[in-house]
């Protein structure tokens, strides 16, 4: 299969209208090993997935090593975007000081395999330094051929404005999906008066717009969305019953909830470029049909009706994960 192409931001390069976020490698979202994610990032590549996003928190670099293992060893010509910024602990926090950068930069490219990354995130930003400081930080970089361009993540609007008038800014990550609707407050319409990619993450709600939801009981101690309140009850259930009729419509599209949720964040504009992840092959397949899928006015108006913005029970986040997410309404 071969995704249609969407800029990675105003001089960045083509890539495939649905990348692929590699957080579930590193266990946040239940067991894996290095086999069976190997085998998943074959299964993307075959279906035309060449952007690949990771982090050098996740796993404490378990996932940029799984797939710089991959890298060294099948040299595929794909498009990586990494990040660093955040600080695990305890007490986590929050270092955008570029001696920090540079140090996790140094880090990330070792255990990726790679001179240089296309894209490197400030995963969190660290309000104890000006955003514009922290850009010229970046620019360094860029200036030095470690990464192509920057991108921010968790960030409000008023903070792109000020970083890209210092450097143009390649992309923004936030999370963003029928459950999650900030970015539309603002963020999404002015990285593309910006020329600024927007990359969701979380696009398919952490594993609710799946065949079945994922469901709380069956998930490990370590799974991250334990703490999520709309994993929580009562909100789970409520959640649950209604993305059950987002579910049903799908079905009767013929194709699956996971491609029609995707369809449907495609559908949002050209320079929306999302990142799902999924810790197997299988899961991925359920979702490689999302790019062909055309949505009418008329599915709009009855995704709309089924999902309204804000139909969503509890918080995308507990509290403990808020750190440094910018908010901005």
């Amino acid at each position: 299969m071969t995704f249609p192409k969407r800029q990675l931001g105003t001089g960045g390069p083509m890539v495939g209208a649905v990348g692929f976020g590699a957080m579930s490698f590193a266990g946040f979202f239940g067991p894996t090993d290095e086999a069976t994610s190997l085998a998943t990032l074959d299964a993307a590549l075959a279906a035309g997935i060449d952007f690949w996003d990771t982090s050098n928190m996740y796993g404490m670099g378990l996932s940029e090593s799984i797939l710089g293992t991959y890298l060294a060893e099948n040299a595929p010509q794909v498009t990586i975007a990494t990040k660093g910024g955040i600080i695990p602990g305890p007490p986590r926090r929050i270092d955008n000081t570029a001696g920090h950068l540079r140090e996790e930069l140094e880090k990330s490219l070792k255990r990726l395999n790679r001179d240089k990354v296309e894209l490197y995130y400030i995963h969190r930003r660290d309000h104890s330094i000006e955003v514009e400081d922290v850009v010229e930080t970046l620019v360094g970089f860029i200036e030095e051929g470690l990464i192509d361009g920057y991108g921010l993540s968790e960030i409000a609007p008023s903070t792109l404005r000020r970083a890209h008038a210092v450097h143009p800014c390649r992309a923004v990550q936030n999370e963003y999906s029928l459950w999650s609707r900030q970015p539309e407050l603002g963020l999404i319409d002015l990285c593309a008066e910006l020329g600024v990619a927007f990359v969701p993450f979380s696009p398919l709600g952490r594993g609710m717009f799946g065949e079945r939801s994922v469901d709380p009981a069956q998930m490990s101690d370590r799974d991250f969305r334990r703490a999520n309140p709309r994993f929580q009850p009562p909100n789970y259930d409520y959640n649950v019953a209604a993305i059950d009729g987002f579910r049903d419509f799908a079905h009767s599209k013929g194709t699956t909830t996971a491609a029609m949720a995707l369809a449907w964040v495609l559908d949002r504009g050209d320079h929306l470029i999302p990142i799902p992840g999924t810790r197997t092959a299988a899961h991925l397949n359920e979702w490689l049909d999302a790019a062909t899928i055309q949505l009418t006015a008329g599915n709009r108006a009855e995704i709309a009706r089924l999902l309204p913005a804000g139909f969503a029970h509890g918080d995308r986040y507990a509290d403990t994960q808020m750190m440094a997410v910018e908010r901005y309404c």
